[in-house]
Protein backbone atom coordinates (compact mmCIF):
# COMPACT_ATOMS: atom_id res chain seq x y z
CA UNK A 1 0.00 0.00 0.00
CA UNK A 2 2.91 2.03 0.73
CA UNK A 3 4.40 1.96 -2.99
CA UNK A 4 1.13 2.79 -4.30
CA UNK A 5 0.77 5.85 -2.08
CA UNK A 6 4.36 7.06 -3.02
CA UNK A 7 3.46 6.33 -6.62
CA UNK A 8 0.53 8.52 -6.74
CA UNK A 9 2.35 10.85 -4.75
CA UNK A 10 5.23 11.39 -7.08
CA UNK A 11 2.72 11.76 -10.10
CA UNK A 12 0.62 14.49 -8.53
CA UNK A 13 3.97 16.17 -7.72
CA UNK A 14 5.06 15.68 -11.34
CA UNK A 15 1.81 16.99 -13.14
CA UNK A 16 1.79 20.02 -10.60
CA UNK A 17 5.73 20.89 -11.46
CA UNK A 18 4.77 20.93 -14.84
CA UNK A 19 1.83 22.99 -14.07
CA UNK A 20 4.60 25.20 -12.36
CA UNK A 21 6.77 25.37 -15.09
CA UNK A 22 4.06 27.09 -17.20
CA UNK A 23 2.79 24.32 -19.22
CA UNK A 24 -1.05 24.19 -20.17
CA UNK A 25 -2.09 21.20 -18.95
CA UNK A 26 -5.61 19.23 -18.21
CA UNK A 27 -6.35 16.33 -16.86
CA UNK A 28 -8.56 13.42 -18.92
CA UNK A 29 -10.06 12.01 -15.14
CA UNK A 30 -8.89 14.25 -11.98
CA UNK A 31 -9.72 11.17 -10.07
CA UNK A 32 -7.09 9.40 -11.52
CA UNK A 33 -4.64 11.04 -12.59
CA UNK A 34 -3.11 8.74 -15.36
CA UNK A 35 -4.41 10.75 -18.34
CA UNK A 36 -3.52 14.17 -19.27
CA UNK A 37 -3.16 16.65 -21.95
CA UNK A 38 -0.22 18.91 -22.40
CA UNK A 39 0.12 22.04 -25.00
CA UNK A 40 3.76 21.94 -26.65
CA UNK A 41 5.38 24.78 -28.23
CA UNK A 42 7.90 23.37 -31.41
CA UNK A 43 11.75 23.86 -30.04
CA UNK A 44 13.97 27.02 -31.86
CA UNK A 45 15.69 27.30 -34.38
CA UNK A 46 14.17 24.32 -36.18
CA UNK A 47 11.48 23.64 -38.99
CA UNK A 48 9.31 22.94 -35.85
CA UNK A 49 9.28 26.55 -34.31
CA UNK A 50 6.28 28.37 -34.61
CA UNK A 51 4.40 25.12 -34.23
CA UNK A 52 1.82 23.79 -31.13
CA UNK A 53 1.16 20.29 -30.56
CA UNK A 54 -1.64 18.50 -28.23
CA UNK A 55 0.46 16.00 -26.86
CA UNK A 56 -1.15 13.19 -25.17
CA UNK A 57 0.58 11.10 -21.87
CA UNK A 58 -0.91 8.26 -20.27
CA UNK A 59 0.84 7.67 -17.10
CA UNK A 60 0.81 3.75 -16.60
CA UNK A 61 -0.03 1.79 -12.93
CA UNK A 62 3.64 1.47 -12.21
CA UNK A 63 4.79 5.01 -12.83
CA UNK A 64 7.54 6.38 -12.42
CA UNK A 65 9.12 3.02 -12.93
CA UNK A 66 7.18 2.44 -15.81
CA UNK A 67 7.36 4.88 -18.61
CA UNK A 68 4.41 6.95 -19.98
CA UNK A 69 2.89 7.07 -23.54
CA UNK A 70 3.71 9.60 -25.18
CA UNK A 71 1.53 10.74 -28.23
CA UNK A 72 0.90 13.93 -30.43
CA UNK A 73 -2.44 14.39 -31.28
CA UNK A 74 -2.22 16.41 -34.02
CA UNK A 75 0.13 16.05 -37.03
CA UNK A 76 3.72 16.02 -37.18
CA UNK A 77 5.79 15.00 -39.67
CA UNK A 78 9.04 13.43 -38.09
CA UNK A 79 10.54 10.21 -39.28
CA UNK A 80 10.05 9.23 -35.36
CA UNK A 81 6.65 9.93 -34.80
CA UNK A 82 3.52 7.85 -36.41
CA UNK A 83 2.13 10.71 -38.39
CA UNK A 84 -1.67 8.99 -38.06
CA UNK A 85 -1.89 8.39 -34.60
CA UNK A 86 0.98 10.32 -33.32
CA UNK A 87 2.90 7.86 -31.29
CA UNK A 88 6.44 8.76 -30.46
CA UNK A 89 9.31 6.44 -31.05
CA UNK A 90 11.76 7.94 -28.39
CA UNK A 91 14.28 5.25 -27.09
CA UNK A 92 14.71 7.03 -23.54
CA UNK A 93 10.85 6.70 -23.15
CA UNK A 94 10.67 3.91 -24.61
CA UNK A 95 13.05 1.57 -23.67
CA UNK A 96 15.70 3.51 -20.91
CA UNK A 97 13.02 5.33 -18.86
CA UNK A 98 14.58 6.13 -15.22
CA UNK A 99 12.19 7.15 -12.30
CA UNK A 100 15.03 9.51 -12.04
CA UNK A 101 13.23 11.12 -15.45
CA UNK A 102 10.10 12.76 -14.86
CA UNK A 103 7.84 14.63 -16.98
CA UNK A 104 9.29 17.75 -17.25
CA UNK A 105 12.33 15.84 -18.38
CA UNK A 106 9.58 15.00 -21.60
CA UNK A 107 8.55 18.02 -22.43
CA UNK A 108 11.87 20.18 -21.93
CA UNK A 109 14.54 17.56 -22.96
CA UNK A 110 13.30 14.37 -24.48
CA UNK A 111 10.33 15.88 -26.97
CA UNK A 112 12.68 19.37 -28.05
CA UNK A 113 15.95 16.59 -28.82
CA UNK A 114 13.91 14.15 -30.36
CA UNK A 115 12.52 17.58 -32.92
CA UNK A 116 15.97 18.97 -33.16
CA UNK A 117 17.73 15.93 -34.06
CA UNK A 118 15.52 13.13 -35.90
CA UNK A 119 16.63 9.91 -36.13
CA UNK A 120 16.10 8.21 -39.36
CA UNK A 121 17.88 5.46 -38.63
CA UNK A 122 15.22 3.95 -36.61
CA UNK A 123 11.46 5.25 -37.94
CA UNK A 124 8.20 5.20 -37.31
CA UNK A 125 7.05 7.07 -40.45
CA UNK A 126 9.43 5.34 -43.00
CA UNK A 127 9.10 8.35 -45.50
CA UNK A 128 9.70 10.91 -43.44
CA UNK A 129 13.14 9.35 -42.67
CA UNK A 130 13.79 8.52 -46.55
CA UNK A 131 13.03 12.31 -47.05
CA UNK A 132 15.55 13.50 -43.96
CA UNK A 133 18.22 11.61 -45.48
CA UNK A 134 18.12 11.97 -49.35
CA UNK A 135 16.88 15.75 -49.41
CA UNK A 136 16.89 17.27 -45.77
CA UNK A 137 15.75 20.57 -47.87
CA UNK A 138 12.90 19.53 -48.70
CA UNK A 139 12.49 17.50 -45.62
CA UNK A 140 12.66 20.58 -43.84
CA UNK A 141 9.90 22.84 -46.44
CA UNK A 142 7.47 19.73 -45.78
CA UNK A 143 8.08 19.83 -41.67
CA UNK A 144 7.31 23.50 -42.23
CA UNK A 145 3.81 23.18 -44.38
CA UNK A 146 2.76 20.51 -41.66
CA UNK A 147 3.10 23.12 -38.86
CA UNK A 148 1.24 25.58 -41.08
CA UNK A 149 -1.27 23.01 -41.28
CA UNK A 150 -1.74 21.32 -38.39
CA UNK A 151 0.41 23.31 -35.83
CA UNK A 152 -1.80 26.43 -35.04
CA UNK A 153 -1.31 27.63 -32.07
CA UNK A 154 -4.99 29.06 -32.27
CA UNK A 155 -6.45 25.65 -33.36
CA UNK A 156 -4.80 23.57 -30.17
CA UNK A 157 -7.41 23.35 -27.16
CA UNK A 158 -6.55 21.97 -23.95
CA UNK A 159 -9.44 21.50 -21.81
CA UNK A 160 -10.09 19.49 -18.57
CA UNK A 161 -12.02 15.93 -19.34
CA UNK A 162 -10.60 16.01 -23.20
CA UNK A 163 -10.92 12.11 -24.56
CA UNK A 164 -8.57 10.23 -26.89
CA UNK A 165 -10.80 11.12 -29.74
CA UNK A 166 -10.43 14.66 -29.13
CA UNK A 167 -8.23 15.92 -32.57
CA UNK A 168 -7.14 19.31 -30.71
CA UNK A 169 -8.81 21.15 -33.29
CA UNK A 170 -7.43 19.27 -36.20
CA UNK A 171 -8.84 17.69 -39.40
CA UNK A 172 -6.77 14.23 -38.79
CA UNK A 173 -9.56 11.92 -40.12
CA UNK A 174 -8.81 10.44 -43.63
CA UNK A 175 -4.69 11.69 -42.96
CA UNK A 176 -4.26 9.22 -45.68
CA UNK A 177 -5.91 11.65 -48.00
CA UNK A 178 -4.24 14.59 -47.23
CA UNK A 179 -1.22 13.13 -47.58
CA UNK A 180 -1.49 14.15 -51.87
CA UNK A 181 -1.74 17.62 -50.95
CA UNK A 182 2.28 17.11 -50.12
CA UNK A 183 3.41 15.48 -52.81
CA UNK A 184 4.91 18.10 -55.15
CA UNK A 185 6.84 19.56 -52.32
Amino acid sequence: MENATSRTKRREFDIMKLLMADYEVALCDEDRRSELYVRFEGPRETPYEGGTWKVHVELPEGYPYKSPSIGFVNRMYHPNVDETTGTVCLDVINQLWSPMFNLINIFEVFLPQLLTYPNPSDPMNADAAALHMRDPHTYNARVKEYVQRYAKAEDVTITVGDTKNDDGGQENENAEDEDDDFDDL
